[in-house]
């Protein structure tokens, strides 16, 4: 079973199970990490700053 790089707790992912793009969850820290690799498993940690649903904030400039 692999380890969270976050907090070392163990993930409960079942390695023939799980494909590139799927997203895990830590159950103790809940950080969300993305499959990258299967064989061997490579995972990428998810940024969270932004949901689906936001879109990022653009500063206007002012016109001098």
């Amino acid at each position: 079973m692999p380890n969270c790089p976050e907090c070392e707790n163990g993930l409960d992912i079942e390695l023939d199970e799980v494909e590139e793009g799927d997203v895990v969850t830590c159950d103790e820290c809940g950080t969300e990490y993305e499959v990258v690799g299967t064989e061997p498993l490579e995972l990428a940690r998810v940024d969270g700053d932004l949901d689906e649903d936001d879109e990022p904030v653009e500063e206007e400039e002012e016109d001098e």
